[in-house]
């Protein structure tokens, strides 16, 4: 919830690839998400290479699975010898028990990987398994691919081809990078709005996408616009969670997105319920056990759901979410969990305890270990809540969300001391459905203090429904924080393009999504230099 006051490469022969080849009116996007393919078994063998393994791959056993890529491919978290491929087999996204559709049977799934966009030469391929027990989910971990290099993808069952993906590996840690584009985004309502926000984002040019928690929402809500939540339930089984999750896939500008470039995922709360913190629920008074039940369903359907290696399989409700991401000498990416392992939510007046913790003792101490091993130009803490200090309160009065870090602050002090003892610290924030840019203050109390730090908060692509340039509270808040130098409430993402010398944040925002089609525009850019921590607004 938005924080607020407290109340191996296997090659294969070349051939044509016409089936798959882009006509001269068909854009790169339409290449990327024109739906799954069928051919007929004479076709496969021109298709997918002559002689070809795949052509000559042996009937599927059992009856024929018609139309199981309903919700599209994925790729994420790149290295500079691979990436992770992902999509579910579903031919029924919706059926009620979860399991899209798929005979109670394991399932054959083959890949290619290619580095043309026509299939003409095979750079990698092979085979797995996937079943009832993974909701038909398959997670591929390429290794083995050149660094800093495009490839394309795709998956088949039987005589049914997915659609194609491209993804990106990344640079050799420590080898040289002038360049790295990314956006970051978050809080993607299905029930608040159309997802043109995403539809734009697929038409960017990218290195990866950082999505920073809420992919889905867990309420009964059916809102207003014909997109109602599927079922109309507060989803607390394993089958629910599918199916939410399923439901948000659905979306062809989603899949557009994450066809076209790698992703990095973290949850925030809505991915399980509103503001949860380790075993407890933030809104109903259940036993921690039962809590961790619906944790464990949540957590096993989200990985279902996201292209992330076996590291971050869940076992039971545990998920192990933080890692880092390395692109280079220019960027290291430390990826947080500020959900699995946080203290409950207190009042203000206990925020001050020295034993409260939003991270956990293990993650902490490796944030520590990998701050203290980058030698990256720029270190960028990937994560969920508002970071810097945020007093909602006019005048002398005070009032911290008890959801972000302000409710943990020696600890979040802590991280802030360490973070400005490294190389251009740059946090980056969803869940507050806004935008905003501030400088990180060694002492948030004091305005005159040293900055050390830049925090960019993104908004969200659609949650709380059409933006606004301000709601009337944000004065007050840029009264009270002047550490805080820009609010925004439209909706859209942030794309930033990093260099040795300066990092360039566009804020990218639609002005509805109510309905489909709207523009995007580039509401404001900041820009921070290499050794000169705090954002510069640029014309």
């Amino acid at each position: 919830m938005p924080g607020t006051p407290a109340s191996p490469a296997s090659p294969s022969a070349s051939g044509p690839s016409a089936s798959f080849a882009s006509g001269p009116d068909t854009t790169r996007r339409e290449a990327l998400v024109g739906g799954a393919v069928t051919l007929g078994a004479a076709a496969l063998g021109t298709t997918l290479g002559a002689p070809s393994a795949l052509a000559a791959t042996p009937a599927p056993r059992g009856p024929v699975i018609s139309e199981p890529f309903t919700l599209g491919v994925a790729s994420g978290d790149p290295r500079h010898d691979g990436v992770v491929l992902w999509t579910r087999l579903a031919p029924d996204p919706l059926a009620e028990d979860g399991l899209g559709g798929m005979p109670d049977r394991t399932v054959e799934v083959e890949w290619q990987v290619s580095h043309r966009e026509d299939f003409a030469t095979i750079a990698a391929s092979g085979t797995t398994e996937t079943g009832p027990d993974q909701a038909h989910s398959v997670h591929v971990e390429l290794e083995r691919l050149r660094p800093r290099a495009d490839y394309f993808y795709r998956f088949r069952v039987g005589n049914e081809i997915s659609p194609v993906g491209r993804t990106r590996t990344a640079p050799v840690p420590g080898t040289r990078l002038d360049r790295f584009a990314f956006a970051f985004a978050s809080c993607q309502s299905y029930t608040h709005g159309h997802y043109t926000a995403q539809a734009r984002l697929a038409e960017e040019d990218l290195d990866l996408v950082a999505f920073l928690g809420d992919y889905i929402y867990e309420t009964a809500d059916q809102g207003s616009i014909g997109r109602g939540h599927f079922p109309a339930v507060e989803v607390r089984s394993l089958a629910e969670y599918r199916l939410r999750h399923a439901q948000y896939k659905t979306d062809h500008d989603l899949q557009a997105a994450h066809a076209a470039f790698p992703w990095a995922v973290v949850f925030d709360d809505h991915e399980l319920e509103n503001n949860w913190a380790d075993d407890t629920s933030y809104e109903e008074d259940v036993p921690p056990e039962e809590f961790l039940l619906r944790r464990e369903h949540a957590l096993k359907a989200y990985y279902e759901h996201m292209p992330l290696r076996a590291a971050q399989r869940p076992a039971g409700p545990d998920l192990h979410l933080y890692r880092r991401l390395t692109f280079g000498n220019l960027v290291d990416m430390h990826l947080l969990d500020t959900r699995q392992y946080r203290d409950v939510q207190v009042e203000d007046s206990e925020r001050d305890d020295p034993e409260r913790t939003l991270l956990g003792a293990d993650q902490r101490r490796w944030l520590s270990q990998s701050l203290a091993d980058s030698s990256a130009t720029w270190n960028v803490l990937a994560q969920q809540v508002f970071f810097s200090q945020r007093d909602f309160a006019e005048g002398d009065a005070t009032n911290f969300s008890d959801d972000a870090w302000d409710n943990y602050k020696v600890e979040r002090d802590s991280v802030r001391d360490e973070i400005a003892r490294v190389s251009n610290p740059v946090v980056i924030t969803g869940d507050v459905h806004a935008n905003y840019v501030v400088d990180v203050k060694a002492d948030f109390d004091d305005a005159y203090s040293e900055t050390v730090a830049t925090e960019l908060v993104g908004t969200s692509f659609t949650s709380g429904r059409d933006g606004v340039e301000q709601n009337p509270g944000d004065a007050v808040q840029l009264a009270e924080n002047p550490h805080i130098k820009f609010i925004n409430r439209n909706r859209g993402y942030v794309r930033n393009t990093v260099t040795p010398t300066e990092w360039t944040a566009d804020y990218r925002v639609v002005d509805y999504v109510s309905e489909p089609g709207a523009p995007i525009r580039d509401r404001a850019r900041f820009v921070i230099g290499s050794g000169q921590p705090g954002a510069r607004p640029q014309a």
